[in-house]
């Protein structure tokens, strides 16, 4: 006797598992939304704030722009003048020869500082503060600091270098000579962002394990030998991180320069972004200066790309 099964009986089954596939798919929807709705003020913050701004920039450097008449169309003329601009070829060449000073001395002093603070001793946690304590200073903030530190007429250095007989007479820091403002700026810099790659470093540093240094005292490797070969080959992504960050800003630099030395004297610590804003907002041509700065944004992605690519390769 055959039985036969009803197929009212397999309808609750199949119904059940309809229900389980589509409860992950509404899962999935629910975290996707979710997720967009997270994500959704960064977004327009980052397109009000950069990507707005940077198309604004692209096409305002095709035209003549005066701050107070109608733009012209005029491409690529902004782009073939930064040749013939005698400012801006000094200005490049200054800040060419500050990104190399100030990203060797930098890179050195951060390094070392790192290394100073490794290992857990007593007053390291002191050491680390207050070599960071600079950074909680704004870099306009610092810069007028220095400014009045510096000053030959109320700045205590002068007469502190005079009292121990270091110099003698009137020595003007941020004005006398092209050495004297380019060695106050990179004094500045490096006060004020040495603990902050020092930071990064000292993370970059103690990702590294213990047992390798164990296993290198133990097979009789030095102090150099350590450092060259285990050190370095392992905080090459920490260095290249560093580095991107200290050419950048090096690149960019502008407060420095402005509120020490007005790039003076002579231009001569006149930076590339010095020009861009004399170019838009004292001779007010708008359109100059955002050729230049797409210029300087076209030599900075490829620059970091080639950084960037080099030290991976390396790693690899």
């Amino acid at each position: 006797m055959t039985t036969v099964i009803s197929p009212r009986r397999e309808q609750p089954a199949a119904q059940a598992g309809r229900r389980t596939v589509r409860r992950p798919r509404k899962r999935q929807t629910r975290r996707a939304w979710l997720g967009i709705a997270y994500a959704g003020p960064a977004a327009v913050m980052v397109a009000l704030f950069f990507l707005v701004p940077l198309v604004l920039v692209g096409w305002m450097s095709l035209h003549r722009w005066p701050l107070l008449a109608p733009p012209t169309f005029n491409a690529p003329e902004n782009f073939t003048d930064i040749g013939d601009n005698e400012l801006v070829r000094s200005a490049t060449w200054f800040t060419v020869k500050y990104t190399v000073v100030i990203t060797v001395l930098l890179f050195a002093v951060a390094l070392g500082l790192a290394l100073l603070v490794q290992h857990r001793r007593p007053g390291v946690g002191f050491l680390r503060t207050a070599f960071f304590l600079p950074m909680a200073v704004g870099f306009a903030s610092a810069s007028l600091l220095f400014l009045g530190l510096l000053s030959d007429e109320i700045g205590p250095v002068s007469d502190l270098l005079r009292a121990v007989g270091l110099i003698d007479g009137y020595v003007s820091w941020t004005s006398g000579s092209a050495n004297s403002a380019l060695g106050s700026a990179v004094v500045l810099v490096l006060w004020r962002f040495a603990g902050f790659n020092m930071l990064i470093l000292l993370t970059g540093l103690q990702a590294i394990p213990p047992e390798i240094y164990e296993a290198a005292r133990v097979d009789g490797a030095s102090r150099w030998q350590t450092f060259r070969r285990i050190t370095l080959p392992l905080l090459r992504p920490t260095i290249a991180l560093v580095l991107t960050l200290m050419v950048t800003g090096s690149l960019l630099a502008f407060d420095q320069f402005w509120i020490l030395t007005r790039g003076g004297p002579d231009n001569s610590t006149t930076s590339l972004v010095m020009v861009i804003y004399r170019e838009a907002f004292i001779r007010l041509d708008l359109g100059s200066a955002a050729g230049i700065s797409v210029v300087l944004l076209g030599v900075l992605i490829v620059f970091n790309v080639i950084q960037l690519g080099v030290l991976r390769r390396r790693s690899s």
